[in-house]
């Protein structure tokens, strides 16, 4: 059964670091996952509790669709004003009480020319949720413009800790797949 890995990008710029991640990611791991992007961040309505109810917007249905559908998530995301993009955080805040994350695997990659605060804040997020997010699935990535260029990442050590935090996905992955 083929692995599949709901990747998103907590920007929304086409042309986005993040968005290279990924796709170098999805290029190094095209034999072991199929890792699709989640393109959909920035039509997802503003979180609105009112609305999160037994018929959530249209858009909304859809993202917990792809979540809930996937074998593991996978998050690469800048950080915006010392924080999480707002953007990334109003679709986390879609999915607090349908718990599509709940006990999924999760791996968390903040590549920012900082990146601490967003990273910490979000792996608070992510465990209130209850992700399965262990210290071996996080990477932050600081100074990323001068580690991702040209469609690669060119730092040897940074490549390394990312394989290591894809194989602790995969490892997820399989270990959520072998519980009844």
């Amino acid at each position: 059964m083929a692995i599949n890995i709901l990747a998103i990008s907590g920007s929304t710029r086409l042309q986005s670091t993040n968005h290279t991640l990924i796709n170098i990611i999805a290029a190094m791991y095209a034999g072991k996952a199929e890792i699709t992007q989640f393109d959909g961040l920035s039509q997802l309505p503003h979180f609105n509790p009112d609305d999160d109810n037994d018929t959530p917007p249209p858009t909304v249905t859809a993202f917990r669709d792809r979540l809930r559908s996937a074998d593991g998530i996978l998050i690469c995301t800048p950080e915006y004003a010392m924080g999480v993009p707002g953007s990334l955080k109003n679709a986390l805040d879609w999915i607090v009480s349908s718990m599509e994350m709940s006990q999924k695997p999760v791996a968390l990659i903040t590549a920012s020319s900082m990146g601490e605060l967003a990273h910490q804040s979000l792996t608070g997020t992510l465990r209130v949720i209850e992700a399965d997010l262990p210290d071996t699935s996080r990477l932050l990535i600081p100074f990323v413009k001068a580690i991702v260029r040209d469609g690669a990442i060119v730092d040897a050590p940074t490549l390394e800790s990312v394989i290591s935090v894809m194989e602790s996905l995969l490892q997820g992955i399989a270990a959520s797949r072998s519980k009844p």
